[in-house]
């Protein structure tokens, strides 16, 4: 004799399969410039953003400190300058379609008029002898000079925002060995918790239109002032300095 499921059973079967179809389907939007129509004057500027430069520093594991934007170099500009944690210069060229030879001419002139000593290439897409070029550098080239290849990519689920990803195409040989930790973790990040935290009841005991953002292991944190379009930028660094910047958008 089959024994039919009790009613609690029957519940959890209904309660999974509901939660099943809410699960919806990953898409790529593939057409980036309908989200940043030109390079220089859109992506660039985008990805200097510290809550995007964040997700430059997942993919490479090297935590950044936007130093420039289109440098110029004799007649080209570099699109990003950084410097990272260890104070390498870092230069980013980054590029909304497939790869060719004149981006990456530019970044080895940036990596020579600038001694740079990191070089990161984005682009959509990546040629097979591209691919080699920099996998080539990264074995023949000193050993204090690194070059990282990234695929660029925007996803979206349904109706929800887009989301950017970046794909790790080329990276150093030694890259398990040399990878320096984000900002976020280690010695420092304890101590920017703190800060952040004792920044923010200052902030709230004072009579202001500032809204503060979660404290975060980050060494930097925004602030709404309450005025659309307009936003403030608190870097701390210990052992260093501290950095507020003003950030406009709209027109």
């Amino acid at each position: 004799m089959i024994t039919p499921p009790s009613l609690s059973k029957r519940s959890n079967v209904a309660t999974s399969s509901t939660k099943l179809d809410k699960l919806g389907r990953l898409e790529e939007v593939k057409d980036l410039r309908s989200i940043w129509p030109d390079e220089a004057r859109d992506f660039t500027p985008w990805l200097s953003q510290l809550a995007n430069v964040a997700i430059l520093e997942e993919a490479l594991g090297i935590s950044l400190e936007v130093q420039g934007i289109e440098k110029e170099v004799g007649p080209y500009r570099a699109d990003l300058v950084c410097l990272s944690d260890r104070d390498r210069r870092v230069v980013i060229e980054n590029q909304l379609f497939r790869t060719n030879h004149g981006h990456l001419g530019q970044l080895l002139t940036y990596a020579a008029h600038l001694e740079a000593r990191v070089l990161v290439w984005i682009a959509k897409e990546f040629t097979d002898e591209h691919r080699a070029v920099i996998d080539w550098l990264n074995t023949n080239t000193r050993d204090n000079v690194e070059f990282f290849a990234l695929q660029i990519q925007l996803w979206k689920i349904g109706e929800s925002a887009i989301a950017p990803r970046f794909n790790v195409v080329c990276r150093p040989n030694n890259w398990t060995r040399t990878v320096e930790p984000p900002a976020s973790v280690g010695e420092a990040g304890p101590k920017h918790l703190r800060f952040w935290k004792q920044f923010n009841e200052h902030i709230a005991k004072s009579q202001n239109q500032f809204r503060t953002t979660k404290p975060s292991t980050s060494h930097w944190t925004d602030i709404a002032i309450g005025r659309s379009g307009v936003h403030l930028t608190l870097l701390n660094r210990w052992g260093r300095d501290s950095v507020f910047r003003i950030y406009l958008s709209g027109p």
